[in-house]
Parts: C-alpha cells; structure tokens; sequence
C-alpha cells in the first residue's frame, strides 16, 4: 500500500476514497489561519478576493456594514462562497496571473481593494500596480506556520498553499525524490523549489488533488 501526507486535514470519506484505492493517508494542518481586524470604506465597488480564507475573514470582520459591489476572484470555489453570501462576482481567473490579466484588459480605469493575507504572491499586485491600476491592500487574516517533523519517507506529499510547502519544508528537507501533489500553479512553483517530482491538480479543488494522486501512484 503507497503511503502519503496531506499538509491539510482531510474528512473521513476523503480518506476512505484514497484507502479504496491502496492509498494510506497521514493528515494534519500545516498553516493556521487567524482573522485579523481591518479597516476598509463602507462601500468598495471592486473587491478582488484569491482565496475563501480572504472571504471567510472578511464576512466575519465586517458583520454585514461594508458593502460590495462587484467582486474578482481565483477559483470556482471562492466564487461559489462569495455568491452563497449574496455578493456578486464579475469576473473569476484560474490563478491570480490570470485574473490579473483579465483585470488589465478590461477594468484599467477602476479602483480596486485586494482583500489579502499577510503572507502572499506578488503576481497580482505587481501586475496592476505595472498598469498603474488603483489598488489597495487590506490584509485581512495571518497565516502562522504549524512545523512538524516526520521520520517516514512517503511516496507523494500533498500541498494546498505555498505556505504549506514552506511549513513542511522548513522540518523535512530531503525530499528530492518524494512526489509533490498540488492545487494549483501557484503552489507546484514553490513546490518545485524543493521536489524533483511534482504534479499539478487539473482544478483548484481538494478532490482534484486526490484523483491525480490516486491516478499517479
């Protein structure tokens, strides 16, 4: 039976899906996730949120007083929760490259609030601010690695977040010939930092995740 670590604990279907396939899954989290307080005006027109922590931290800090009008997002999933909670969502990208791109050719003259974590990739801001597109950060949660170290070799390693490689990695160093299984570009690229092997799940989604695992080992 192959033998595998998700850096995200898993539900108990999940890893019964894996074991029916031969797959033994050790799970745990390796990012904690705190919402921080911010200050942002009552009425934004373009929010641009790139992950469902963003939206979950904003939902609760803001209690309903700020009001949206249009959002931008990365993921179906982060689109989903955004319209589950009443806001509207013009336009979604695959990762945040693309929704930048997206934003530059068709939005250059508006104003935007980034909706962000106090740990996170230059490609969107870096990007708009190189258009001289208006854009305010406001970091809405703090993301705290949770190290652990594991006397095991695994065959593949899964990976939902860049801070995710770097809380594994910091513990575990050699892992030139482990498989790194990820959710997206952005995460396979830090992956690839440190594993010779990686693997990039076909859609931003957990399950994505486990079916290319189940299909590579």
């Amino acid at each position: 039976m192959k033998s595998i670590l998700s850096t995200k604990k898993l539900s108990t279907v999940q890893k019964d899906q894996l074991l029916q396939e031969g797959v033994c899954a050790v799970d745990y989290d390796a990012i904690a996730i705190t919402f921080l307080d911010f200050k942002a005006p009552e009425v934004i027109d373009n929010a641009i949120f790139t992950s469902q922590q963003a939206v979950r931290s904003f939902l609760e800090k803001s209690q309903g007083v700020l009001s949206i009008k249009n959002c931008f997002c990365v993921g179906h999933k982060t689109k989903f929760l955004l319209e589950e909670n009443g806001l509207k969502v013009i336009e979604i990208g695959q990762n945040a490259t693309e929704l930048a791109q997206n934003i530059v050719k068709n939005y250059k003259n508006s104003v935007f609030y980034y909706f962000c974590g106090t740990i996170r990739r230059e490609e969107l801001p870096k990007a708009l601010k190189s258009e001289k597109i208006s854009l305010f950060e406001v970091k809405t949660y703090k993301t705290v690695l949770k190290t652990k170290k594991f006397d095991q070799n695994w065959d593949g390693i899964l990976f939902f977040s860049p801070s995710g490689v770097a809380s594994y990695i910091s513990e575990n160093k050699d892992q030139r010939n482990t498989h790194a299984f990820c959710i997206g570009q952005t995460t396979a690229a830090s992956a690839k930092k440190h594993f010779k092997n990686v693997v990039v799940a076909p859609t931003n989604t957990i399950e994505s995740v486990l079916e290319k695992t189940i299909e590579a080992l």
